[in-house]
Protein backbone atom coordinates (compact mmCIF):
# COMPACT_ATOMS: atom_id res chain seq x y z
CA UNK A 1 0.00 0.00 0.00
CA UNK A 2 1.41 3.38 -1.01
CA UNK A 3 1.76 5.53 2.11
CA UNK A 4 0.10 8.91 2.38
CA UNK A 5 1.81 12.10 3.48
CA UNK A 6 -0.35 14.91 4.83
CA UNK A 7 0.22 18.62 4.26
CA UNK A 8 -1.97 20.74 6.52
CA UNK A 9 -2.62 24.47 6.47
CA UNK A 10 -2.72 26.29 9.82
CA UNK A 11 -4.70 29.56 9.81
CA UNK A 12 -8.42 28.82 9.60
CA UNK A 13 -7.73 25.10 9.23
CA UNK A 14 -5.93 23.99 12.38
CA UNK A 15 -6.51 27.32 14.14
CA UNK A 16 -10.01 28.59 14.73
CA UNK A 17 -9.15 32.07 13.43
CA UNK A 18 -6.50 33.64 11.22
CA UNK A 19 -3.57 34.62 13.46
CA UNK A 20 -2.15 37.49 11.40
CA UNK A 21 -5.61 39.01 10.90
CA UNK A 22 -6.24 38.92 14.65
CA UNK A 23 -2.86 40.56 15.32
CA UNK A 24 -3.47 43.30 12.76
CA UNK A 25 -6.92 44.01 14.15
CA UNK A 26 -5.43 44.51 17.60
CA UNK A 27 -1.89 45.85 17.00
CA UNK A 28 -1.76 47.02 13.38
CA UNK A 29 -0.89 50.62 12.59
CA UNK A 30 -2.75 52.36 9.74
CA UNK A 31 -1.92 51.07 6.28
CA UNK A 32 -2.29 47.34 6.69
CA UNK A 33 -5.80 47.42 5.21
CA UNK A 34 -4.46 48.94 1.97
CA UNK A 35 -1.94 46.10 1.65
CA UNK A 36 -4.76 43.62 2.23
CA UNK A 37 -6.82 45.22 -0.54
CA UNK A 38 -3.86 45.16 -2.93
CA UNK A 39 -3.33 41.45 -2.21
CA UNK A 40 -7.01 40.57 -2.66
CA UNK A 41 -7.02 42.48 -5.96
CA UNK A 42 -3.97 40.53 -7.14
CA UNK A 43 -1.72 43.59 -7.35
CA UNK A 44 0.79 42.07 -4.92
CA UNK A 45 1.56 38.57 -3.68
CA UNK A 46 1.01 37.30 -0.17
CA UNK A 47 4.71 37.54 0.70
CA UNK A 48 4.86 41.24 -0.15
CA UNK A 49 1.55 41.83 1.63
CA UNK A 50 2.51 40.08 4.84
CA UNK A 51 6.02 41.53 4.95
CA UNK A 52 4.50 45.01 4.85
CA UNK A 53 1.79 44.16 7.33
CA UNK A 54 4.20 42.68 9.88
CA UNK A 55 6.26 45.88 9.70
CA UNK A 56 3.10 47.74 10.77
CA UNK A 57 2.59 45.69 13.94
CA UNK A 58 3.14 47.71 17.13
CA UNK A 59 3.45 45.30 20.06
CA UNK A 60 5.84 43.98 22.65
CA UNK A 61 6.74 40.30 22.89
CA UNK A 62 4.70 40.05 26.09
CA UNK A 63 1.67 41.49 24.28
CA UNK A 64 2.22 39.08 21.40
CA UNK A 65 2.49 36.08 23.72
CA UNK A 66 -0.57 37.12 25.73
CA UNK A 67 -2.57 37.49 22.51
CA UNK A 68 -1.47 34.09 21.22
CA UNK A 69 -2.47 32.50 24.54
CA UNK A 70 -6.05 33.43 23.68
CA UNK A 71 -6.09 31.72 20.27
CA UNK A 72 -7.34 28.16 19.89
CA UNK A 73 -7.14 25.23 17.52
CA UNK A 74 -9.77 22.81 16.26
CA UNK A 75 -10.62 20.65 19.28
CA UNK A 76 -10.21 17.42 17.30
CA UNK A 77 -6.80 18.22 15.81
CA UNK A 78 -4.74 16.56 18.60
CA UNK A 79 -6.72 13.32 18.16
CA UNK A 80 -6.25 13.58 14.38
CA UNK A 81 -2.47 13.91 14.79
CA UNK A 82 -2.41 10.96 17.20
CA UNK A 83 -4.29 8.81 14.67
CA UNK A 84 -2.03 9.77 11.75
CA UNK A 85 1.00 8.81 13.84
CA UNK A 86 -0.61 5.50 14.76
CA UNK A 87 -1.25 4.83 11.07
CA UNK A 88 2.23 5.89 9.96
CA UNK A 89 1.02 8.90 7.96
CA UNK A 90 3.55 11.76 8.29
CA UNK A 91 1.92 15.17 8.73
CA UNK A 92 3.60 18.52 8.03
CA UNK A 93 2.12 21.92 8.77
CA UNK A 94 2.52 24.14 5.70
CA UNK A 95 1.51 27.73 6.33
CA UNK A 96 1.77 31.17 4.81
CA UNK A 97 1.50 32.40 8.40
CA UNK A 98 3.96 33.01 11.25
CA UNK A 99 6.23 30.29 12.61
CA UNK A 100 6.53 31.84 16.08
CA UNK A 101 2.77 32.01 16.49
CA UNK A 102 2.23 28.47 15.22
CA UNK A 103 4.84 26.98 17.56
CA UNK A 104 3.46 29.00 20.48
CA UNK A 105 -0.14 27.90 19.89
CA UNK A 106 0.62 24.24 19.10
CA UNK A 107 2.95 24.10 22.09
CA UNK A 108 -0.01 24.47 24.45
CA UNK A 109 -1.28 21.16 23.05
CA UNK A 110 2.09 19.38 23.04
CA UNK A 111 2.21 19.51 19.24
CA UNK A 112 5.04 21.97 18.60
CA UNK A 113 7.21 19.07 17.37
CA UNK A 114 5.19 18.81 14.14
CA UNK A 115 7.33 19.57 11.07
CA UNK A 116 6.58 23.12 9.94
CA UNK A 117 7.07 25.28 6.86
CA UNK A 118 6.06 28.90 7.53
CA UNK A 119 7.25 32.49 7.42
CA UNK A 120 9.75 33.49 10.10
CA UNK A 121 8.73 36.24 12.53
CA UNK A 122 11.51 38.01 14.42
CA UNK A 123 11.93 41.26 16.37
CA UNK A 124 13.26 44.24 14.41
CA UNK A 125 15.88 46.55 15.98
CA UNK A 126 13.45 49.33 17.05
CA UNK A 127 11.37 48.44 20.13
CA UNK A 128 7.92 47.00 19.41
CA UNK A 129 8.81 46.47 15.73
CA UNK A 130 8.79 43.14 13.88
CA UNK A 131 10.03 41.74 10.60
CA UNK A 132 9.14 38.84 8.35
CA UNK A 133 11.41 36.57 6.32
CA UNK A 134 10.33 33.67 4.14
CA UNK A 135 12.72 30.70 4.31
CA UNK A 136 10.32 28.50 2.32
CA UNK A 137 9.73 30.83 -0.63
CA UNK A 138 10.46 29.66 -4.16
CA UNK A 139 11.50 31.40 -7.35
CA UNK A 140 8.49 32.50 -9.38
CA UNK A 141 6.11 32.09 -6.41
CA UNK A 142 4.63 35.19 -4.79
CA UNK A 143 3.69 33.40 -1.58
CA UNK A 144 5.81 33.51 1.54
CA UNK A 145 5.67 29.72 1.79
CA UNK A 146 5.57 27.89 -1.54
CA UNK A 147 3.18 25.07 -0.74
CA UNK A 148 3.69 23.62 -4.22
CA UNK A 149 7.37 23.08 -3.39
CA UNK A 150 6.29 21.38 -0.16
CA UNK A 151 4.04 19.06 -2.18
CA UNK A 152 6.92 18.24 -4.54
CA UNK A 153 9.11 17.32 -1.58
CA UNK A 154 6.41 15.07 -0.16
CA UNK A 155 5.85 13.34 -3.50
CA UNK A 156 9.56 12.75 -4.12
CA UNK A 157 9.50 9.54 -2.06
CA UNK A 158 6.62 8.14 -4.11
CA UNK A 159 4.04 8.79 -1.41
CA UNK A 160 0.50 9.91 -2.14
CA UNK A 161 -0.28 13.37 -0.84
CA UNK A 162 -3.29 14.71 1.04
CA UNK A 163 -3.81 18.45 1.46
CA UNK A 164 -6.00 19.82 4.25
CA UNK A 165 -6.75 23.51 3.79
CA UNK A 166 -9.29 26.28 3.61
CA UNK A 167 -8.29 29.25 1.48
CA UNK A 168 -6.40 31.01 -1.30
CA UNK A 169 -2.94 30.01 -0.07
CA UNK A 170 -3.95 26.38 -0.69
CA UNK A 171 -5.30 26.77 -4.24
CA UNK A 172 -2.05 26.12 -6.10
CA UNK A 173 -1.03 23.15 -3.95
CA UNK A 174 -4.49 21.60 -4.32
CA UNK A 175 -3.81 21.20 -8.04
CA UNK A 176 -0.74 19.06 -7.30
CA UNK A 177 -1.83 16.62 -4.58
CA UNK A 178 -3.66 13.33 -4.89
CA UNK A 179 -6.60 14.30 -2.68
CA UNK A 180 -7.92 17.25 -0.67
CA UNK A 181 -9.90 17.66 2.53
CA UNK A 182 -11.32 21.14 1.91
CA UNK A 183 -12.91 23.83 4.06
CA UNK A 184 -14.44 27.19 3.16
CA UNK A 185 -13.10 28.82 -0.04
CA UNK A 186 -11.02 25.79 -0.95
CA UNK A 187 -14.23 23.80 -1.46
CA UNK A 188 -15.34 26.14 -4.24
CA UNK A 189 -11.89 26.09 -5.84
CA UNK A 190 -11.70 22.29 -5.89
CA UNK A 191 -15.24 22.02 -7.23
CA UNK A 192 -14.59 24.53 -10.02
CA UNK A 193 -11.22 23.04 -10.97
CA UNK A 194 -12.34 19.40 -10.87
CA UNK A 195 -9.86 18.54 -8.10
CA UNK A 196 -10.58 15.32 -6.16
CA UNK A 197 -11.78 16.45 -2.72
CA UNK A 198 -14.26 16.01 0.09
CA UNK A 199 -15.65 18.94 2.11
CA UNK A 200 -15.01 18.93 5.85
CA UNK A 201 -16.14 21.23 8.63
CA UNK A 202 -13.21 20.30 10.88
CA UNK A 203 -10.91 17.55 12.10
CA UNK A 204 -13.72 15.40 13.50
CA UNK A 205 -14.71 14.87 9.86
CA UNK A 206 -11.08 14.38 8.81
CA UNK A 207 -10.57 11.75 11.51
CA UNK A 208 -13.61 9.79 10.38
CA UNK A 209 -12.44 9.89 6.75
CA UNK A 210 -8.91 8.55 7.33
CA UNK A 211 -9.79 4.82 7.16
CA UNK A 212 -11.58 5.29 3.81
CA UNK A 213 -8.65 7.32 2.51
CA UNK A 214 -6.25 4.53 3.45
CA UNK A 215 -8.31 1.68 1.96
CA UNK A 216 -8.79 3.61 -1.29
CA UNK A 217 -12.58 3.76 -1.19
CA UNK A 218 -12.72 7.52 -0.69
CA UNK A 219 -10.67 8.33 -3.78
CA UNK A 220 -12.40 5.58 -5.80
CA UNK A 221 -15.80 7.00 -4.92
CA UNK A 222 -14.80 10.42 -6.15
CA UNK A 223 -13.37 9.08 -9.42
CA UNK A 224 -16.48 6.99 -10.00
CA UNK A 225 -18.80 9.98 -9.67
CA UNK A 226 -16.63 12.63 -11.34
CA UNK A 227 -17.50 11.75 -15.00
CA UNK A 228 -21.21 12.06 -14.26
CA UNK A 229 -20.64 15.54 -12.83
CA UNK A 230 -18.48 16.53 -15.80
CA UNK A 231 -21.02 15.29 -18.37
CA UNK A 232 -23.76 17.29 -16.70
CA UNK A 233 -22.24 20.58 -17.86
Amino acid sequence: MTPWKILCDFDGTISVEDVIDSLLDRFGRPGWETLEQDWRAGRIGSRECMTGQVELLDMSRDQLDHHLDGLWIDHAFPAFVAKTRELGMPIRVVSDGLDYAIHKILGRYGLDDLPLAANHLSPAPPPRQWQLTSPFQAEGCRSGTCKCACVAQARASGAKTLLIGDGASDFCAADRVDFVFAKHRLIEHCRAAGIPYVPITGFEDALELLPRLLDGSLVAEHVRHEPAVANAH
